[in-house]
C-alpha cells in the first residue's frame, strides 16, 4: 500500500514513487508541515531515483551501493592511499634485472620483506588495485545513470505555472500585490528584460519560465564520461599488447629481439665521451663524468622464420636513429629511449679446448658464445651437449644454482660429455670461462671425478673476445595513451562547463492580485538575485537584490 502513496499531485500529474517535488508543478510531495521560508532541496529537482526505491531486490541493492556518492568517495580515497603506498619503494617493473623475492628484504629489511609479501611491490598491476579501478568506474557509470536520466526527464517536463509553495520556497523570492489589469503588462515587461539577458523565455498567459544555461547541468556528467574513458584506457594498459615498459641491453655490434614483439634492435656503434678535468668543477676533477652517450641504433622487423632459431629470423630494416637522452628512436608507437650504458669489459665469446688429463691430448678449440651458444660441439671422439646456461651464476640460501641477471658477469655452462670410456648417457661437467669464477665456485669440487679426467680451459687470452660497450635501452609502447588524453580532455571540458556557467531559472505567476516570483540557480545566488532585480526594475518595481534572499548565500 505504501508503494502507491504520495505519487499523484493535485495538478493531476502522476509522479514516480519517491518523487519529492512534483515533476510538473513543483509542489512538495512529502506531506509534512514545513516552514514556508525553508528553501527546497533542488539538487536533482526532487526527482525519483532508482537508488531510493523501497522494497529493493538484490540488483537494486547493488545499484544503490554503487550509486552512493559516499561509497564513491571512499573507493577513491582507498585507491589513492594504495597508490601512495605503491610509491614507498621502487616497483618491480622499474628494475632491469633483479630477484624481487630477496631484493626488498636485503635492501629494506623486514619492512621490505612484508612490502613484497603483501604485494605492494607490484601495486599497479595487482588484481586488487585493478579491482578498485573497476569499482570506481562502475560507481561513476551507475551514479550518472541514477541521476542524469531522471533529471533529463524532469527538466523536459517543466510546467510554466508553478505551484505557489514551490515559488515561495526558492532561494530567491519576490512577492507583491498588483492590480489585476497590470498582470499581463508586468509579465510581458519582465519577460522582455530577461530575453535581453539571454534567457529563453516561455509564457503561458500571466505566467512565465525564463531559463538560461541549462547545458551546465550536464557538466558533471560529461566529467564522469571523461573519467570513465580515462579509467578504461588505464585498464587497457594491463592487457597484453596495449602497453610495454621494458629494458633491453644491446652490446655494441649486436642485434637483440625486443621482448614480446616482432622487432629487433641493433647497436651499430656506441659513442661515449667524458668531460675533461678542465670542464669539471674542482670538486669533481679526477672523476669520470659522461658528457655524451649515444647509440647508433637500427630497428628491424621480422618478416620470416621468426620462431625458427635454427634458420634464424629474416629481418627488414624499418628505421634507424642515433639515440641520446630524451631523443628516442620512434616507430609506430614504439619508442626506444637511451637509459644507460656499461663500459666494463664483458665476455663475448671464448675458444676453449677439451683436455684429457690422462693422455694430455687436447680436442678443439670450439667457439663458445656467451649469449647464443650452440647446443652441441663435436670434438674428436667426444661430444659436448649444452644442458644449462647461467649468465650471472649464483647459489641461493639452499645451495641451488641460479642467475642474478641476464648479463654475462659470471657465466657458467653445464655440458654433458659423451665419448670413449664414458657412460652412454654421458657425464655432466660445469665450466666457468673466467678463472676467478672457477676459484670462487670451486669448479673442480663441483665436477668431482669427471673433473679429474677432463678439463675445459682457454689456452691464452688470444682465444678470449670481449663485447663492446653495452647500451641499455628503455622500450616503451602505449596504445592506450591517446584514449587517456581523450578521457582527460572530455573530463576537463565537463569541469569547464560546470564551473563557468550556471543553470538559472526564474518562474513568475501573476494572478489573484498577486505577483509571485521564485528563482533558482545551482551556484552564484548573488548573480541570480541581480538578474531578478534588474528584470523587476524594468517593470517599475525597484528592489534591492539582497532583499530577495530567502536563505541562500548573500555573497
Amino acid at each position: 500500500m505504501l508503494e502507491f502513496e504520495n505519487t499523484k499531485c493535485e495538478c493531476g500529474h502522476q509522479n514516480p514513487v519517491g518523487t519529492v517535488l512534483c515533476e510538473s508543478c513543483g509542489k512538495p510531495l512529502d506531506g509534512k508541515e514545513v516552514d514556508i521560508d525553508t528553501p527546497l532541496e533542488m539538487r536533482y529537482d526532487g526527482i525519483a531515483r532508482r537508488s531510493q526505491k523501497s522494497n529493493q531486490s538484490v540488483i537494486d541493492k547493488v545499484w544503490s551501493f554503487f550509486s552512493s556518492v559516499k561509497i564513491a568517495v571512499r573507493l577513491i580515497v582507498i585507491t589513492l592511499i594504495a597508490a601512495m603506498i605503491g610509491t614507498i619503494f621502487t616497483q618491480e617493473n622499474a628494475f632491469i634485472s633483479f630477484d624481487p623475492t630477496t631484493y626488498y628484504e636485503d635492501r629494506y629489511g623486514w619492512i621490505g620483506k612484508w612490502y613484497y609479501k603483501l604485494g605492494f611491490s607490484n601495486t599497479y598491476e595487482s588484481w586488487w588495485f585493478i579491482g578498485l579501478l573497476v569499482m570506481i568506474g562502475t560507481s561513476l557509470v551507475i551514479c550518472s545513470l541514477d541521476r542524469v536520466l531522471p533529471l533529463y526527464r524532469a527538466l523536459n517536463k517543466q510546467q510554466i505555472r508553478k505551484h505557489p509553495q514551490f515559488l515561495t520556497r526558492q532561494r530567491t523570492v519576490f512577492e507583491t500585490q498588483l492590480q489585476e489589469e497590470d498582470a499581463e503588462k508586468l509579465t510581458a515587461q519582465i519577460g522582455e528584460k530577461l530575453k535581453r539577458k539571454r534567457y529563453r523565455v516561455t509564457r503561458e498567459g500571466t505566467a512565465l519560465l525564463a531559463e538560461k544555461n541549462r547545458f551546465s547541468r550536464w557538466g558533471p556528467y560529461i566529467n564522469h564520461i571523461g573519467l570513465i574513458v580515462f579509467l578504461l584506457a588505464v585498464l587497457l594498459r594491463s592487457l597484453p599488447g596495449w602497453a610495454m615498459d621494458s629494458y633491453v641491453t644491446v652490446p655494441e655490434g649486436e642485434t637483440v629481439q625486443i621482448p614480446d614483439t616482432s622487432y629487433y634492435i641493433k647497436n651499430e656503434k656506441f659513442t661515449l665521451d667524458y668531460y675533461t678535468d678542465a670542464e669539471l668543477p674542482d670538486a669533481l676533477k679526477g672523476t669520470a663524468r659522461a658528457k655524451l652517450y649515444e647509440t647508433q641504433a637500427v630497428l628491424y622487423t621480422c618478416t620470416a622464420d621468426c620462431d625458427d632459431p635454427a634458420a634464424g629470423p629474416k629481418l627488414k630494416e624499418v628505421n634507424r636513429h642515433n639515440i641520446i637522452v630524451n631523443d628516442p628512436l620512434s616507430y609506430k608507437g614504439l619508442k626506444a629511449y637511451q637509459f644507460g650504458f656499461d663500459d666494463t669489459p664483458k665476455l663475448k665469446a671464448v675458444k676453449p679446448v677439451l683436455v684429457d688429463k690422462a693422455t694430455g691430448q687436447t680436442y678443439g678449440p670450439f667457439n663458445l658464445e656467451m649469449r647464443n651458444p650452440e647446443l652441441e660441439y663435436k670434438l674428436g671422439p667426444y661430444t659436448l651437449q649444452l644442458k644449462q646456461t647461467y649468465m650471472d651464476f649464483t647459489l641461493d640460501k639452499n645451495g641451488q644454482p641460479g642467475t642474478k641477471s641476464s648479463e654475462p658477469n659470471a657465466p657458467a655452462f653445464v655440458f654433458l660429455i659423451k665419448g670413449p670410456n664414458l657412460p652412454a648417457t654421458g657425464e655432466p661437467y660445469m665450466y666457468f670461462p673466467k678463472e676467478v669464477d672457477k676459484q670462487t665456485f670451486s669448479q673442480d669440487v663441483i665436477n668431482g671425478k669427471i673433473g679429474e679426467q677432463f678439463e675445459i680451459k682457454v689456452g691464452s687470452m688470444e682465444n678470449v673476445t670481449f663485447a663492446g660497450i653495452i647500451t641499455t635501452l628503455n622500450i616503451r609502447t602505449d596504445r592506450a595513451m591517446p584514449f587517456i588524453w581523450t578521457g582527460a580532455g572530455i573530463s576537463m571540458f565537463g569541469l569547464l562547463i560546470g564551473s563557468y556557467w550556471q543553470h538559472r531559472r526564474i518562474w513568475l505567476r501573476a494572478d489573484a492580485n498577486r505577483l509571485l516570483l521564485g528563482a533558482h540557480t545551482n551556484k552564484n545566488n548573488y548573480g541570480m538575485r541581480a538578474d531578478v532585480a534588474a528584470a523587476l526594475g524594468s517593470a517599475g518595481i525597484v528592489v534591492e537584490p539582497k532583499s530577495l534572499d530567502n536563505g541562500g548565500n548573500t555573497t
